[in-house]
C-alpha cells in the first residue's frame, strides 16, 4: 500500500507569518499612490496598519524570534510616523472670539433630520456647511432659515447636493465646477469682525474605480489653482474624499499652501464606516493667515460621516 502524501498544516507562527507580509505590503503599496487608483487606497490605514503590528510585535518577542519583532516595531514605526506629527503643534488659546464652523456630510439616504438639527444646535456654528443636500433634504432644513440668513445651495437628487448656512455676511457667491467630475462647489467671501475669508466648500468623487479617482484627483489639483486666485485667506471645507496620507492630497496641500486643521488636535477618522476601518477624509484646510484654536468630530446624526467642528480666528 502506497503511504497518503501529508498535507502541510499551517502553524500558528505561520499565520502571523502571512499576516506580517501582508502588512508589509499594504504599507507599500500605499507609498505608491500615484502609480495606480488602486494602490492609491492602501494610503488611507496608516492607523490600522500600526494597530495590527502591536499584537504581532507582542507574539514574536513572546516565541522569542527577535529579529522578526525587530522588524515588525520597525513597520509599525513607519506607519505611525505619518499620524504622529498631528499631535504636535497645538496652537494657543485665542484672544478673541473665535468663529466656529461645521462640515456635515448628512448622507442623501440618511433622513434623520431630527439628529442632525440636534447636532447642529448643539454645536451652534457660525458657519455650517452641509453636504449630500437632497431636494427633501432642503426642505426639511429650512427651520434654520431664521438662525442662518445667509445662504448659498444647490441641492441634488444624488450624493453631491451642497449647502452652506452662514450668519455671517456672504457676497460674490457662486456654485462652480471645479474640474470635470461635474459636482458643485460654492465659493463666497464671508465678513467676519476679524476680516473678510475667501471660502470654499467642495465634495470630489470617491475613489471607486479609475474614472471617479481621476476625477477626484483632477479636482483636488483644480482647488489648488482656485485657492491661489483668492483675494482673502482660504478656509476650504469638505468631504474631500481621501486621508492625509494620500499623495494627492499632499500635492493640495503643498501646492494651495492650505493647512490641515487636524494638526495639533490628532487623529480624527470622520467617515464612520466599520469601526475598524474609520479614516478622516471630512476636511477644513486654511491658510497661514487663520489659527484653528480647536477641532473635534460631532456626534453620529445617522449618517456615514461624523460632523466636523473647528474654531477659529484671523489673524
Amino acid at each position: 500500500m502506497s503511504k497518503r502524501s501529508r498535507q502541510p498544516v499551517l502553524t500558528f507562527t505561520g499565520i502571523v507569518d502571512v499576516v506580517t507580509v501582508g502588512l508589509l505590503v499594504a504599507t507599500l503599496f500605499g507609498f505608491l499612490g500615484r502609480v495606480h487608483w488602486f494602490l492609491d487606497l492602501f494610503s488611507h490605514f496608516r492607523v490600522q496598519y500600526m494597530q495590527l503590528c502591536l499584537p504581532i510585535i507582542g507574539i514574536y518577542l513572546w516565541k522569542r524570534m527577535n529579529k522578526k519583532g525587530v522588524a515588525m516595531i520597525l513597520l509599525a514605526a513607519i506607519n505611525y510616523s505619518f499620524v504622529l506629527p498631528l499631535y504636535f503643534g497645538k496652537p494657543e488659546a485665542p484672544t478673541k472670539k473665535p468663529i466656529r464652523a461645521m462640515l456635515m456630510n448628512i448622507n442623501a439616504g440618511n433622513g434623520n433630520t431630527e439628529e442632525v438639527l440636534k447636532a447642529i444646535e448643539q454645536a451652534g456654528p457660525d458657519i455650517l456647511l452641509l453636504e449630500e443636500v437632497t431636494t427633501q433634504w432642503n426642505q426639511e432644513l429650512q427651520v434654520l432659515n431664521e438662525t442662518y440668513p445667509y445662504q448659498v445651495e444647490q441641492p441634488r437628487d444624488d450624493c453631491f447636493g451642497i449647502k452652506l448656512f452662514s450668519k455671517l455676511p456672504l457676497s460674490k457667491s457662486e456654485v462652480v465646477e471645479i474640474g470635470q467630475s461635474g459636482v458643485p462647489t460654492i465659493l463666497t467671501t464671508l465678513h467676519t469682525s476679524q476680516g473678510e475669508i475667501s471660502f470654499i466648500g467642495t465634495h470630489p468623487l470617491p475613489p471607486i474605480g479609475n474614472s471617479y479617482s481621476k476625477s477626484r484627483n483632477l479636482q483636488l489639483q483644480a482647488l489648488s489653482s482656485v485657492v491661489e486666485k483668492q483675494k482673502h485667506p482660504a478656509l476650504l471645507i469638505g468631504d474631500l474624499n481621501t486621508t492625509p496620507w494620500s499623495p494627492h492630497f499632499q500635492t493640495l496641500e503643498k501646492e494651495s499652501g492650505l493647512k490641515n486643521s487636524m494638526k495639533g488636535f490628532g487623529f480624527q477618522p470622520s467617515w464612520a464606516g466599520n469601526w475598524f476601518i474609520k479614516i478622516p477624509i471630512d476636511h477644513v484646510l486654511h491658510a497661514e493667515e487663520i489659527t484653528i484654536h480647536n477641532r473635534m468630530l460631532g456626534p453620529n446624526v445617522g449618517s456615514d460621516h461624523l460632523p466636523v467642528i473647528v474654531d477659529f480666528t484671523l489673524r
